[in-house]
Order: C-alpha cells, then structure tokens, then sequence
C-alpha cells in the first residue's frame, strides 16, 4: 500500500464550552497525530483541516465544524473533494460502553447510539466504514447521558490521558499501513 489518501475524521463539537468534554474526544486523537507529526490545522470548508504524511501516505485529518449531528455533511466533502474510497476512512468517537481509554477498532457496524456516527451513516448510505471507538465510561445516573458525555475528564483520568490518546493515535497509523484486521488484533481492548 503507498501513495494512499486517509480521511481520518475525529469527531466532537467546535466551541470552547465543549473543548474538554468526552465527547470531543475525537478531536484530541486527531490533535494527538497532528502533534505527533508537527502539522496544524486550517480552518476549511465544513472542517479544521491538517495533512500528515505516512510512509509515503496521505493522512487527511478531519475535526467537523458542522458539530456532532451533521459530522456526515462534512465526512462526505472531504471524501469527494479528496477522492477517499469508504475503505480509507476512519472515524473515531467517544464510546459510552467502554471502560475509559479503552479501545475498540471495527471495520463497520451500527452507530450505538452516537448521533455522530448516525449522521455519517445517513448521509453515506452505509455503516461500512471503519470507526475507532476511544472508551469514556458510564457512571452515570439514569438519564445523565448528556451531562456525561458534555462533563470533562476527572483528573485521575487525565493524568493518564496522553498515554491513552499516544495508543489511539497509534490504532490509526496501523489502521493505514497495515490494515484493519492487524489494527483490531494489535490494540482492541488495550
């Protein structure tokens, strides 16, 4: 595999209200790879925008501006504009059914609730796209979703944040160069 264009859209909501929620956790694995790679990020039609290259790949790394509900309208432009075939995209979002920092990579299934991930299946027509799911846990009251989800990170888990993100980060890069299977082997349930 060489000279491949990735989309690796990283879910969340723009904003600095919900800059440090779980559910922007999307958002900081991308972040974690632009570091890592020494890119920034351009603010761009339907996204904040950054290219990383990989081993002679192309990482487009995504962070909608549409916010989370419509992240399909802009998963959907930057495949088009970039001509991203569905078996290189990645999503990655938070996941309630996930212990936090937990890890789960899979090659398609259903949203799991996650209006994000619904939105890019309806306006893609299809949940045949890999999603990187980055656990934040669920110890919430009954009726609590979206004050969990929206609430930041206790500092026990950020103390181990940037271990858990390096990991992600690392899912990613395996996911381009070696493929979703060894991807899943090598870091689901880490």
């Amino acid at each position: 595999m060489a000279n491949i264009n990735f989309l690796i859209a990283g879910l969340g909501n723009i904003g600095d209200e919900y800059r440090e929620t779980r559910h922007n956790i999307g958002f900081r694995i991308v972040d974690t790879l632009a570091a890592e790679a020494g890119v920034t990020f351009e603010d761009k039609r339907y996204g904040f925008i950054a290219e990383m290259p990989l081993r002679g790949n192309k990482l487009i790394l995504l962070k909608p501006s549409t916010y989370m509900n419509l992240s399909g309208n802009a998963v959907r432009y930057w495949m088009n504009k970039r001509n991203i075939a569905l078996e290189h995209l990645l999503v990655a979002v938070d996941d309630l059914s996930l212990p936090f920092g937990h890890l789960r990579l899979k090659p398609s299934g259903s949203e799991g609730g996650h209006n994000g991930l619904r939105s890019i299946s309806q306006v893609l027509g299809t949940q045949q796209y890999a999603r990187l799911r980055f656990g934040i846990g669920n110890e919430f009251p009954r009726g609590g979703q979206v004050d969990w989800v929206l609430g930041k990170f206790p500092p026990e888990e950020l103390a181990v944040m940037d271990e858990r993100l390096k990991l992600a980060a690392e899912a990613v890069k395996c996911f381009c160069l070696q493929g979703v299977n060894l991807a899943m082997t090598n870091y689901n349930n880490k």
